[in-house]
């Protein structure tokens, strides 16, 4: 499939939900937004948005490099597939999900000790 082809994706999605497919997953899910909002538009079964470990590795690396505040881009990261997700796909499966629940916990650690103080 050509990956500039939109209108080729959504036929390709189309013959799969004709051939019975249950789930309709689109990665990886930061490139692709577009395709997202406009596969859940066409389709009656769940749309998944995945985020490709490559995705967490770019921002990883670059991190390591010191050309962007990491946990800064994991979560633009993660508010920009949110956004469609939110309202065009059901499922969100996400490479960097452990660290985002790490630093979940973290964060809701510091602020209970903060309010301690």
């Amino acid at each position: 499939m050509d990956p500039a082809n939109k209108r080729e994706a959504i036929r390709e999605v189309l013959i799969d939900c004709a051939e019975g497919a249950d789930i309709i997953m689109v990665k990886p899910a930061l490139p692709y937004l577009d395709v997202i909002a406009s596969v859940r538009s066409k389709v009656n079964v769940p749309v998944a948005a995945y985020q490709v470990s490559g995705e967490y590795a770019m921002i990883k690396a670059a991190e390591k490099n010191g050309w962007l505040d990491g946990d800064r881009a994991m979560e633009e990261t993660i508010i920009s597939i949110r956004r469609p997700v939110r309202y065009d796909s059901d499922l969100l499966r996400l490479a960097m999900a452990r660290k985002l629940r790490e630093s979940s916990v973290d964060a809701q650690k510091s602020g209970r000790s903060a309010k301690r103080k």
